[in-house]
């Protein structure tokens, strides 16, 4: 077996793309390419993260004007660039079991269900070698990330997500996976087995990742790997306690306050909708040393809390509907009765007015429903999408904010006349607006209810700060999530770079230099 994967047959001279694909999802692939990007970089080198497709309902506006996969825009921070809607050409947003919103070098196109997606990745992976090709003329490496696995036997027709791309780009691929679930060695080989002998060849070597014990007891498993199938073991990452990075997708874990916390502590509930969108909104407050946090799944009863605060959501009025089923507005109502905050971020906002209003049916029939009445706006839905990163001032006209914001709605209303932020108004001269300021968002009257548009508003010290204050806790200790942020993307790298068997990767991977 090992001379049919045999490394010698793959061309890789010149080339200046590493692919790291997983055995699963969640194996560590954002986690290596974040590290590598921050290695090389951090070493003098010109490098850039890409990842062919995502799917993916966590998403971030790109110094060009369009939305990408909140992986690729950690990696570019860990690169040290702005992200750019190149780094990730095709994001997929799911509004349905079987469909998604397909958006192409940062627009959204159409809707589109699986099947007929499966006949689109054809167009699809022009626009990906296009921006592949752009990123190969201005970076010295590119860095690249697989989705899901290179072994999904049905997704493996016209797949450019993967080996698809690995293929047309001709990049040498390293496999990682992750112990901590077990399995490790059945899933590396069964992956390779699973591929073609071309794409077998392209697996220059492994990565087993978030071991945690004496490495010593796992020495002959990597040998037998190896003998196993003619391929090196170039890094056993260790297991990061506590570690932290935005997630691609899926929902993180709920945190309690510590025991020093628990007499000054802010109790916070979010429900974890269908379709939640930018979760990562919450990341500073579920790390906040202050701050008890949980995010309420479907059918578990509703606990009484200091704030409760409805997130974004990629279809508005379907999860609406899932609030009003979950017994959210009965909760919402006993919460403000008793003295309680409530929050609405970007959809979570639109919910919180009278009525919204679908009439193209952007997210399906076209409709109007009523909303939960919190706040007196309504929001009409338009197909195009505001895709605009912001700074302005919160509510006091005194604290610093900044965000990014990421709609396809249009408020407007009485309650807008008490906005919850003021921002700096784009392309001033060309709106005819003598105010440099432009208000956002709505703060109910007895200022116990705040939606905004603006996503990210916690990631700043002070506007995290404020907002803390505003939802009761009154002595806030002060937290820097940006910081907190670039510690662990530097704890990351300096962990991979202790790890990697620096010989063996230079065997394997002679192109790629450090410093």
């Amino acid at each position: 077996m090992s001379e049919l994967i045999s490394t010698k047959t793959l061309r890789v001279q010149g080339t200046k793309t590493l692919m790291v694909q997983g055995t699963t999802s969640d194996a560590g692939k954002s986690t290596l390419v974040t590290a590598l990007c921050r290695i090389f970089a951090r070493q003098g080198n010109s490098v850039v993260p890409f990842k062919p497709q995502n799917m993916a309902l966590n998403s971030a506006v790109t110094v060009d004007g369009g939305e990408i996969g909140r992986a690729q825009a950690v990696q570019a921070f860990a690169a040290g660039l702005q992200p750019h809607t190149d780094m990730n050409p095709i994001l997929l947003k799911p509004n349905s079991d079987t469909g998604a919103q397909v958006i192409v070098h940062g627009k959204a196109i159409t809707n589109m269900e699986a099947a007929a997606y499966h006949d689109y990745k054809t167009v699809a992976m022009t626009a990906v070698l296009d921006s592949h090709r752009r990123l190969c003329d201005h970076y010295q490496y590119v860095f690249v990330e697989g989705a899901g696995s290179p072994a999904e036997i049905n997704l493996r027709d016209r797949d450019i997500a993967n080996m698809g791309f690995a293929e047309a780009a001709d990049c040498p691929v390293i496999l990682i996976a992750d112990i901590d679930k077990g399995g490790v060695f059945a899933h590396l080989v069964g992956t390779l087995e699973l591929l073609s002998p071309s794409e077998q060849a392209r697996v220059v070597g492994f990565v087993i990742n978030r071991f945690r014990g004496d490495i010593g007891l796992l020495e002959p498993g990597l040998d037998w790997l190896q003998e196993r199938t003619g391929k090196p073991v170039l890094a056993v990452l260790p297991y990061l306690q506590g570690f932290h990075l935005e997630a691609e997708d899926a929902l993180t874990a709920n945190t309690q306050a510590s025991e020093e916390h628990q007499q000054q502590k802010l109790k916070v509930v979010v429900p974890a909708l269908p379709r939640i969108s930018n979760h990562t909104d919450f990341d500073a407050l579920r790390l906040h040393p202050q701050v008890e946090f949980h995010f309420i799944g479907p059918d578990q009863p509703i606990p009484a809390a200091d704030l409760m605060i409805l997130p974004g959501s990629k279809s508005v009025i379907a999860d609406l509907k899932f609030l009003q089923q979950q017994g959210w507005p009965q909760a919402i109502e006993r919460h403000l009765r008793y003295g309680g905050k409530l929050m609405g971020i970007c959809g979570g906002y639109q919910m919180l007015g009278q009525m919204i209003h679908d009439p193209e049916g952007i997210e399906g029939v076209p409709e109007s429903v009523p909303g939960l009445g919190w706040l007196k706006l309504e929001t009409r839905l338009f197909p195009s999408k505001q895709l605009i990163n912001r700074k302005g001032l919160l509510f006091d006209g005194e604290t610093p904010v900044s965000g990014y914001e990421i709609h396809a709605g249009v408020t407007s209303g009485e309650a807008l006349n008490t906005p919850a932020v003021l921002l700096e108004r784009v392309n001033l001269e060309l709106e005819g607006e003598s105010s440099a300021l432009q208000a956002d968002g709505a703060i109910s009257h007895d200022n116990a209810i705040y939606g905004t548009y603006l996503h990210g508003l916690f990631d700043q010290q002070a506007a995290l700060d404020k907002l803390l204050q505003w939802a009761g806790l009154e002595v806030v200790e002060h937290f820097d999530y940006e910081a907190l942020r670039e510690r662990e993307v530097e704890r990351l790298s300096d962990s991979v770079e202790a790890a990697m068997d620096w010989q063996r990767w230079r065997e394997v991977l002679p192109q790629f230099t450090r410093g």
